[in-house]
């Protein structure tokens, strides 16, 4: 059985003194969920927003695997039941 799907992820990025914020939305056209990550810059370090950029998208994704994850594994469960009706998803996520 072949199966295709093209999932989005939409990366938005907020940067406010020395603080980097990370949305990561990702749309797999029947669900959606969003993974967040924050960035401190110590004073002390040089100002490369990149860097923050980096640490908070990846913390994003990483928190968009971890939902991922527990979403597959509430489904699993709720296929082992020899095909019994799956209960509702739990919504996983920030709202934004």
């Amino acid at each position: 059985m072949a199966h295709t799907s093209e999932w989005k992820i939409r990366l938005h990025l907020f940067e406010e003194e020395r603080t980097t914020k990370a949305h990561a939305v990702l749309d797999t056209g029947t669900t959606t969920l969003t993974g967040h990550g924050v960035a401190h810059r110590n004073p002390v370090d040089t100002d490369v927003p990149e860097i923050g950029d980096e640490l908070a998208a990846g913390r994003a994704l990483n928190d968009l695997g971890r939902q991922l994850v527990a979403l597959a594994e509430h489904d699993v469960e709720g296929t082992a039941a020899g095909g019994a009706e799956r209960e509702p998803r739990p919504s996983l996520g920030w709202a934004m």
